[in-house]
C-alpha cells in the first residue's frame, strides 16, 4: 500500500475517475431529466423514452473510458472496482480510493445538476426507486441480473490473457451499460452503480430502498468475478501471488519511473 501512495500515477488515477465520474452521472442523468420539462405536442405530454436514457449511459461510459481508460482503467462504478478487486487486478487500497472517488464525483455532479434542473417539476435527480407492484427481493434480483452481466463484459473484455479481442472495449462495455438499462430502467430506474445511486438519494435526500442498489450490484460484481476467475476462465495464480497484488498492486502498473503514460490499465486489453 505504501508504494501506491507514493505514485504520482495512482493519485493522478483517483482524480481520473472523480472527473470522469462527474462528467458521466451529469450527462446520463441529465438526459434522463430532459423528459420532465413542460414540453407537449399535440395535447400530449412527453414521457421517458427508455433507449435516450439507455444510449445516454452507455455512449457516456464508453466516451469516459476512452478519455481516462489510459489513466485509471475507467471504472466509474463500484460493482466494476469490486469485480477487479476480486480478480486481483487492482489492489485493496486503490479499490477503496476509487470507490471514494467515485461517490464523491457523483455527489458533486448531482449538485450541480440539481442547481442546472432546479425550474424543473418533480426533479428527481435520478433517484432510483422500485416501479409500481415490484417488492424489494424483486427488484434486488433485477439489479444483481444487469450487474452481473456488466462485471462480467468488463472482465472479458479486459482480460490480459486474450489476443482475440477486435473493436472497441469502451464501446463493447458501454454497450453492456446501455443493455442493462433497457432491461431494468422500468423496473428498478436501473442502478447497477452504487455511486451513482448515492448521489441521487443524497442530494435528493430520499434513501427509501436505497440498500438495493448497494447490494444488489455488489453481488453481481462479486458473481461475475468469481464465475469468470473460477468457472469461465480460472486463473493460474496462486493464493501468495493473489495476496501480494490486494496489497501492493500490480507491479506492471507502476514500473515506470516519472509521468511515463505508457503504463498498463485494465480497460485496454493486451
Amino acid at each position: 500500500m505504501a508504494s501506491e501512495f507514493k505514485k504520482k500515477m495512482f493519485w493522478r488515477a483517483v482524480v481520473a475517475e472523480f472527473l470522469a465520474m462527474i462528467l458521466f452521472i451529469f450527462i446520463s442523468i441529465g438526459s434522463a431529466l430532459g423528459f420532465n420539462f413542460p414540453v407537449s405536442v399535440n395535447g400530449t405530454s412527453a414521457t421517458q423514452d427508455n433507449v435516450k436514457v439507455s444510449l445516454a449511459f452507455g455512449l457516456s461510459i464508453a466516451t469516459m473510458a476512452q478519455s481516462v481508460g489510459h489513466i485509471s482503467g475507467a471504472h466509474l462504478n463500484p460493482a466494476v472496482t469490486l469485480g477487479l478487486l476480486l480478480s486481483c487486478q487492482i489492489s485493496i487500497f486503490k479499490a477503496l480510493m476509487y470507490i471514494l472517488a467515485q461517490c464523491l464525483g457523483a455527489v458533486v455532479a448531482t449538485a450541480i445538476l440539481s442547481g442546472v434542473t432546479s425550474s424543473l417539476p418533480y426533479n428527481s435527480l435520478g433517484l432510483n426507486a422500485l416501479a409500481k407492484g415490484i417488492n424489494a427481493g424483486q427488484g434486488l434480483g433485477i439489479e444483481i441480473i444487469a450487474t452481473l452481466q456488466l462485471v462480467l463484459c468488463v472482465l472479458a473484455t479486459t482480460d490480459r490473457r486474450r489476443n482475440d479481442v477486435s473493436g472497441s472495449a469502451p464501446l463493447a462495455i458501454g454497450l453492456s451499460v446501455a443493455l442493462g438499462h433497457l432491461l431494468a430502467i422500468d423496473y428498478t430506474g436501473c442502478g447497477i452503480n452504487p455511486a451513482r445511486s448515492f448521489g441521487s438519494a443524497l442530494i435528493a435526500n430520499n434513501f427509501e430502498n436505497h440498500w438495493i442498489f448497494w447490494v444488489g450490484p455488489i453481488i453481481g460484481g462479486a458473481g461475475a468475478a468469481l464465475i469468470y476467475d473460477f468457472i469461465l476462465a480460472p486463473r493460474s495464480s496462486d493464493l501468495t501471488d493473489r495476496v501480494k497484488v490486494w496489497t501492493s498492486g500490480q507491479v506492471e502498473e507502476y514500473d515506470l519511473e516519472g509521468d511515463d503514460m505508457n503504463s498498463r490499465v485494465e480497460m485496454k486489453p493486451k
